[in-house]
């Protein structure tokens, strides 16, 4: 973050910005330190240790990376650095509980056929197919748990001014970090399985996964990657993708395939019509307005929901929306039973870290599976 970033963030409104003068100096006004500490979230206590910051590659992707893929804004940068932190926190008490997090799964290169790959790692997984696409994705965070690859997924409020503008990332050696998606949960598990090519290339990454990357000429990694969650989630129903004819009027453009198809793979029907058009199975302008259709409609079930929100209010329907809970992986769950155990957090520790209430400690401490 550059000076006049934190500067004009910090002044916000204010009829008289904040200055360098003010903040570069010997005594900062408290009132100062508090806006500045509303971005680190680190507490006032952190700016008072008279040590220095430590600044090295190991301490955080943004020092080992020249770029994360994409112009990251704060609110993405702020979830990167606090999932930074937990992952090195629960590094640490896997250290001093005896949890090694030993690599299972081989690592690629880009010049590795990401066809093969998918199909290789998919068998190494062995997810149990769900219809549902969130049980689907729970069960993708459960079988990685087996892998020895955490995935911590977060829930951004819907309150929240400065929301993150990506996806998921990946963070060495073995974390994979996703925003829930509570519409798209395709579109969620499409950016895990990318997240996971990322993984097996080792490349780390903070980016708005794109599907329509997957034919522009973006750099060989992202192409890789989507190459792989591609494949990896399409399984046996390639063959079926691959022979189709092309898509005209007389065979309605396929729609009915790419539906029963998106049904048995979680790919998005978006997805799947960009690989008809990889495949050259459908021209360039039907899959313009194929997108345009699906945006459409998209729109109109949204203004849907809110013409129902705003009759229900008028009629005095109490609506109560229950808060997403993030997806809590069985191996983070796993983790921290084992420190708990170990004497090396508290009870109280233990809640705090999954974030879960005092009266749930009894179901969690003895099952992984919540």
């Amino acid at each position: 973050m550059s000076e006049e970033e934190l500067l004009s963030i910090i002044s916000g409104d204010l009829k008289n910005p904040i200055t360098k003068d003010q903040i570069w100096t010997e005594e900062i006004k408290i009132s100062h330190l508090k806006k500045i500490d509303k971005i680190f979230n680190k507490g006032i206590q952190y700016y008072l240790d008279p040590s220095t910051p430590e600044k090295n590659k190991e301490a955080s992707i943004f020092f080992r990376k020249t770029e994360l893929g994409g112009e990251l804004n704060l609110g993405a940068k702020q979830i990167v650095n606090q999932f930074e932190e937990t992952s090195l926190s629960l590094s640490a008490l896997a250290k001093l509980s005896d949890v090694k997090f030993e690599r299972v799964l081989p690592n690629y290169s880009v010049t590795s056929s990401p066809k093969q790959a998918g199909k290789e790692i998919r068998e190494k997984l062995n997810p149990i197919f769900k219809v549902q696409p969130k049980e689907f994705l729970v069960e993708l965070i459960r079988v990685l748990g087996y892998a020895n690859i955490i995935v911590f997924e977060y829930v951004e409020h819907h309150a929240k001014i400065e929301k993150s503008n990506i996806d998921g990332f990946y963070i060495k050696p073995n974390n994979i970090v996703l925003k829930r998606n509570q519409r798209f949960f395709r579109r969620e598990i499409f950016t895990l399985i990318h997240e996971l090519g990322h993984y097996l290339l080792d490349e780390e990454v903070a980016e708005e996964v794109n599907y329509n990357s997957m034919q522009a000429p973006i750099n060989k990694i992202e192409r890789w990657c989507n190459e792989f969650a591609y494949y990896f989630l399409v399984a046996e129903y390639d063959k079926m993708i691959s022979n189709v004819e092309f898509a005209s009027p007389k065979n309605d453009y396929h729609h009915d395939l790419i539906t029963e198809v998106s049904s048995k793979t979680h790919l998005s029907r978006t997805a799947l019509m960009t690989r008809l058009l990889i495949n050259e199975k459908i021209s360039p302008a039907y899959y313009q307005k194929f997108k345009k259709n699906l945006q459409e409609e998209f729109e109109a079930k949204r203004e849907e929901e809110k013409k129902k929100r705003e009759l229900d209010k008028e009629m005095g329907v109490k609506t109560f929306a229950q808060p997403a809970v993030p997806i809590k992986s069985p191996l983070v769950i796993s983790t921290y039973q084992k420190a708990y155990f170990e004497g090396a957090i508290s009870e109280y520790e233990f809640c705090q870290k999954l974030n879960i209430k005092s009266e749930n400690f009894e179901r969690y401490i003895y099952d992984s599976s919540n």
